[in-house]
């Protein structure tokens, strides 16, 4: 601890040195630098140019000089008189002569510059023997003097050499011959020449007197505890009337003196009143010399190492009542007093607040250590009426209140097992402090922000700790809910009425602070309202209390009041949450489980939907309108699921959203949560037949049992075809995409609902009759997909807008082609998998299947090439591949019958296939020559090739004989045939015509 105030005792010094020494050596240098510029500058114009000296005017009053002779800023000043008379500053004549003709002077320039370039003046400079020799000895002498003084009353101590009595005369003997040597050098001035000197005197005598007097009073009782106030109350008084005889360093020295002696000093046992009286008397003293010297620094610095002392002495242990009276005062002083005691004209500030702020926690800190005894709690209330009343003179303080406040509340909500009666006096003194003085402050129209926010807070916070005291915590308690909710209902009074108060401006600020009022006393009134009523009424309660919010907003339209609105339209919804029965009420809106009270839930739901009914007409216009007219279609819809069966809730959203579509089709919000509800009950069916949609397109079949059922196509997909179609015909305002988009809604599940029918036609529920009747179906199916798509285009068309006949029409026929090529092509194609065809020979599915995607083809060309440059060339080859593979297939089926998988290939059926292929290249050519269509000359081509070589590698090796002289023989002459079509092809084509593809 020695070595620490010694370090204390160093940094002081070296503040003081440099706050008081800066200033006077800054004046003196800068007065000493303008002479010798000016000196210097007059010297110089004497040498120049005779010239421009006849043509500049000698200097006057009227021509200021301060341009050449102005000081450079601050920090470049050298204290040092020896250095500054060496700085050479430029000419100054140069400027009166760009006064008389500037013209003449940027003609005739000086013929050389100065050698010598001019020295700017240079920052303080370090002297260590300045410093270290002339400086600190003085100020380390003083501190020495004053520890000395308090090692010497120790080591007589601990040496036992003197009796107690003699300690402290010798010690009162110490600190008065200090004083009087300081006041010696004070009258010998013209010998000392040395202020320091009578300051580190003073300094030392002051500190040596405080010891003094504590040791006399506090560890050897010699002096009673009245003389002991007496004497330490003189010595402040001679500290404070030193510093304005002897300088501020006295002050600065009496600080640390006065703050460290109860430290230095030992005490067997400390007397805590005594102690806080001084340490009171202490920085009361420092911070009135402070205040009236204008050193504000000084007498914060001791408001913070008094408070620092505070913390100390409830850390080091208290007694008894005695020491908290002592130490509560204490706090008092330095919280309240001494705050408003350092304001200066601009009002309270930071500091003020943050002492008074660090007094409520210390003072919160003492009410703990004692076991929340009343004597504490007293003092800690009285400390908050001090920091009130000085908020009723100086507003900026108020902040320190709301700071005690807040402590208070906290310190009411931890207060274990206390009272029914001792917390509702507590509680009533907290209102009367913290909430009725802001009000009245208000009434006064003297509130701000801090005073709005304290009530209002302060109300609200009082009503939740005795919530927590008398309801919450786990300890038995002597008030009931009736008597707590009264409680709570009378604090809400104040809010409330402060309310009223701010309701009488009609300023956006104000409204934007009355949301505090608004909210606390809602919350009050909302807890008391809840405690006199049953739980599952909450709901109701608070929906009530949303319309009063959203009766004021209609009143007044006011954002803030538009926020305190839809926040207790939320507090209403979460009260229906919360409540116990709301998971049964939740699973009732998808028609899962039952209600044991149904007309009970229907209310709960029916009073959240008032409510937003009554914001949507407030709200004729923006946002507001739309969230409540949503909502309120969902509260509408939760109300009905309550009490009427769950096979008709997706009709009732359906007729519900047909009903606002009707009245008021602008509410886009309210039929648009309706629709999503009922494409909600519709997702289910839709999502599994997607499920097995998805499986199909993989391979596996798709059985009668994943298709929509009667009862979901008239319960679930229904209602939301049916409000969709009246949205998109009765919502001439939606754009043209969202019409189109509604309109989608009812043809996709008409196509769904159609395919799901179309499923119970062939029934298929095994992979066995999947085998069966497998390619029936999916012709079938093709075919009227093919079939609607063409005659879209051909009968719709005039009827409907051409776009979207068009659309429908090309979804069709892509769909058709794209159902036959993944379907019956790819995944289950009759030359690879078990597929019943027919059983007739060419007159069964395989002509149907593979026309139709011919058909398709033929349709899509044209639209197809428009998109693509090359569409038309693909499309034949498609074309020319079905045909092939037809043929190929209709040929199968006469060796193998209706399943082409049942038999293998035999080698008759094998040279058949060459001849087919051999034929069909000779239509393709004969087809392309006819339409001058290159691509199906190459696909013949193609053909014969593939024909060609299986004649050769396959059907040749197997044959023997006459048959293999006759196939080759056939094979020659149709190469024969086609090399002669195409010799006549070419030569009948003109010179440098590009047939079409």
């Amino acid at each position: 601890m020695f070595e620490l105030i010694c370090i204390a005792l160093v940094v002081a010094v070296a503040f003081l040195w440099s706050r008081l020494e800066r200033a006077e050596k800054r004046i003196e240098a800068l007065t000493e630098w303008v002479d010798a510029r000016l000196s210097a500058s007059e010297a110089r114009g004497s040498e120049n140019d005779g010239r421009v000296n006849a043509l500049a005017p000698s200097p006057s009053p009227e021509t200021p000089m301060v341009r050449e002779t102005s000081a450079p800023p601050e920090g470049q000043i050298d204290p040092v008189p020896e250095r500054v008379a060496q700085t050479v500053p430029e000419p100054a004549t140069l400027a009166y002569a760009a006064d008389a003709d500037p013209a003449l002077v940027s003609t005739q320039p000086p013929e050389e510059p100065p050698e010598e370039t001019p020295a700017q003046p240079s920052g303080i400079s370090f002297d260590f023997e300045d410093i270290f020799g002339r400086r600190l000895p003085i100020w380390a002498g003083g501190i020495a003097l004053a520890i000395a003084g308090i090692f010497l009353v120790r080591y007589s101590i601990e040496a036992g050499l003197v009796t107690p009595l003699v300690r402290v005369i010798v010690s009162f003997a110490f600190g008065l011959g200090l004083i009087a040597g300081a006041e010696a050098a004070y009258r010998l001035e013209e010998r000392v020449r040395d202020a320091r000197v009578r300051q580190a005197l003073a300094g030392a005598g002051i500190a040596t007197l405080f010891g003094a007097f504590y040791l006399a009073g506090t560890s050897y009782g010699l002096i009673g505890p009245t003389l002991a106030f007496v004497g330490l109350a003189a010595v402040t008084a001679g500290a404070i009337a030193m510093s304005f005889r002897f300088g501020l360093p006295c002050a600065v020295l009496g600080l640390i003196g006065g703050f460290a002696a109860p430290v230095m000093v030992d005490s067997d046992s400390a007397n805590v009143p005594l102690l806080a009286l001084y340490l009171a008397l202490v920085t009361g003293g420092l911070a009135w010399t402070g205040q009236k010297q204008g050193h504000r620094w000084l007498g914060y610095a001791a408001l913070g190492v008094g408070l620092g002392w505070g913390l100390l002495m409830q850390v080091t242990g208290l007694a008894g009542s005695g020491d908290w009276i002592a130490v509560g005062g204490y706090l008092i002083v330095l919280g309240t007093v001494l705050p408003a005691f350092l304001y200066d004209r601009k009002g309270p500030g930071a500091i003020q607040i943050i002492a008074a702020g660090v007094a409520t926690l210390q003072m919160a800190l003492l009410v703990g250590n004692a076991g929340f005894d009343p004597l504490t709690w007293a003092l800690y209330l009285l400390i908050a009426a001090g920091l009130a009343a000085l908020g009723w003179r100086f507003a900026a303080l108020r902040a320190g209140s709301a700071i005690a406040a807040f402590v208070g509340l906290w310190l009411l909500s931890l207060w274990p097992a206390p009272a029914a009666a001792a917390v509702l006096a507590v509680a009533g003194a907290m209102a009367v402090i913290f909430v009725i003085v802001p009000l009245i402050h208000q009434w006064r129209s003297q509130a701000g922000l801090v005073d709005i926010g304290q009530m209002a807070l302060s109300a609200l916070g009082l009503g939740v700790a005795l919530s927590y005291q008398f309801a919450l915590a786990p300890i038995e308690r002597a008030v009931g809910d009736p008597q707590l909710a009264l409680c709570l209902l009378a604090l809400a009074v104040f809010p409330a009425a402060s309310f009223a108060l701010q309701w009488r401006s009609a300023g956006e600020l104000e409204m934007r602070r009355s949301l505090l009022q608004l909210g606390s006393a809602y919350l009050l009134i909302l807890t008391g309202l809840l405690l006199l009523s049953p739980a599952w009424l909450a709901p109701v309660i608070t929906a009530a209390l949303a319309l009063l919010a959203i009766g004021l907003l209609w009143r007044r339209d006011a954002r803030p009041l538009l926020i305190a609105a839809w926040t207790a339209i939320g507090l209403a919804a979460l009260s229906l949450l919360a409540t116990p029965a709301f998971e049964d009420e939740a699973l009732r809106l998808a028609n899962i489980g039952a209600v044991a009270e149904p007309i009970r839930a229907a209310i709960r739901w029916a009073a959240l939907l008032l409510a937003l009914i009554f914001m949507a007409v407030t709200r004729p216009k923006g946002a507001s309108r739309i969230a409540a007219d949503g909502l309120a279609a969902l509260a509408a819809y939760g109300t009905f699921a309550q009490v009427v069966p769950g096979e008709t809730l997706a009709w009732v959203a359906a007729i519900g959203g047909v009903a606002v579509v009707v009245w008021k089709p602008d509410r886009v919000a309210g039929w648009g949560v309706a629709l999503a509800i009922a494409l909600a009950w519709a997702a289910l069916p839709v999502l599994e037949w997607t499920s097995a949609g998805i499986f199909a397109l993989a391979g596996d079949p798709f059985f009668v049992s994943d298709a929509f059922t009667a009862r979901d196509m008239v319960v679930r997909l229904a209602p939301a075809g049916v409000l969709a179609a009246v949205i998109a015909l009765r919502g001439t305002e939606l754009p043209t995409p969202a019409r189109a988009a509604l309109a989608a809604v009812p043809a996709g599940l008409a196509l769904l609902t159609v395919h799901s029918g179309y499923k119970q036609i062939f029934a298929i529920a095994s992979l066995l009759r999947f085998e069966a009747f497998g390619m029936a179906e999916r012709t079938v199916w093709q075919a009227l997909l093919l079939i609607a798509g063409i005659g879209i285009a051909q009968f719709a068309a005039p009827r409907f807008p051409a776009r979207l006949a068009n659309i429908a029409s090309v979804s069709l026929i892509t769909a058709s082609l794209a159902h036959f090529a993944w379907f019956t092509l790819l995944l289950h194609n009759p030359l690879l998998t078990a597929q019943n065809v027919g059983p007739t020979p060419i007159a069964n599915w395989l002509p149907v299947s593979y026309g139709g995607a011919i058909v398709a083809i033929v349709a899509l060309r044209p639209r197809l090439a428009a998109l693509a440059e090359h569409a038309r060339i693909v499309c034949d080859i498609a074309i020319m591949t079905l045909v092939s593979l037809l043929a190929v297939s209709l040929l199968r089926q006469v060796f193998s019958g209706p399943v082409l998988t049942a038999t293998g290939i035999g080698s008759t059926e094998s040279l058949l296939l060459s001849l087919l292929g051999i034929g069909l290249a000779l239509g393709f050519l004969g087809w392309g020559s006819r339409t001058g269509q290159r691509s199906w000359r190459i696909g013949s081509l193609v053909l014969m090739l593939i024909a060609v070589v299986k004649v050769f590698l396959i059907d040749a090796a197997g044959l023997e004989g006459l048959l293999r002289i006759a196939s080759f023989m056939a094979l020659g002459f149709s190469l024969i045939g086609i090399g002669w079509v195409y010799s006549r092809q070419l030569a009948h084509r003109p010179a440098g015509l590009a047939e079409p593809g």
